[in-house]
């Protein structure tokens, strides 16, 4: 259907699954222009949403990425910009800690809520360590000075890392709410508690697998570039 009805997308076809960062590497390589919009399969754009974050990168020649506001389909705010990860972050999110009121301190802080104001569509544009792999702008110098993402990383904390280099060779990584994507999101990766999730569900799993490459690859230490 893609090469009979648009025959102009450059399609390219993979007989598994090889993993979120694989997958946006090859579109890379196979894309051509400046900037580069990396979207994930279940998002959709708001008219000009394009438009609005390439005219955003090229005024602002010391940003290397950009991220629009992430919305669910009933119109509501969606976390896409954050702080970087800790060990205290993952403790939060996979375990009953999480609950308490220390959990929910290091849960808001990593979510930039001690910062978001209402509305948030009229916030200016913010400096953040990582932005959600599912829909960002990057500058095509930038990322071929940062090199592709990591693709030991076979879903999750690819977006993580990649920021996290951007911040490393200088580039800014910025969240832009007043452009907005549509992103149809379930948490996979958690469904019932951390105790079922890690025992049975696979995402839970591969999301720790890729916390513990994470932190193997950048140490503890968590730098601070963004609000």
């Amino acid at each position: 259907m893609l090469r009979s009805d648009f025959p102009e997308v450059h399609y390219l076809e993979f007989a598994r699954n090889v993993g979120f960062a694989k997958l946006v590497n090859a579109g890379l390589r196979a894309a051509g222009g400046d900037p580069l919009l990396i979207l994930n399969a279940d998002t959709v754009l708001i008219e000009n949403t394009a438009k609005t974050l390439a005219q955003f990168l090229q005024a602002h020649p010391d940003v290397g990425m950009v991220g629009p506001r992430l919305e669910y389909q009933n119109g509501s705010h969606q976390p896409s910009a954050f702080r970087f990860y800790t060990p205290a972050v993952i403790a939060a999110r996979r375990t009953f800690f999480g609950r308490t009121p220390w959990g929910r301190r290091v849960l808001e802080r990593f979510m930039l809520r001690d910062i978001l104001s209402e509305p948030i569509a009229a916030m200016a544009a913010l400096p953040v360590d990582w932005l959600m792999g599912s829909a960002f702008m990057v500058r095509r110098k930038a990322a071929e000075e940062v090199g592709e993402l990591d693709e030991r990383f076979f879903l999750y904390f690819e977006d993580v890392d990649w920021c996290r280099r951007f911040w490393e060779r200088g580039y800014k990584v910025m969240w832009f709410p007043s452009a907005r994507v549509v992103h149809v999101h379930a948490q996979a990766s958690r469904k019932r508690g951390a105790l079922f999730d890690i025992m049975l569900n696979p995402l839970t799993r591969i999301h720790v697998t890729s916390a513990v490459k994470y932190f193997r690859k950048h140490g503890l230490a968590t730098p601070h570039y963004g609000v």
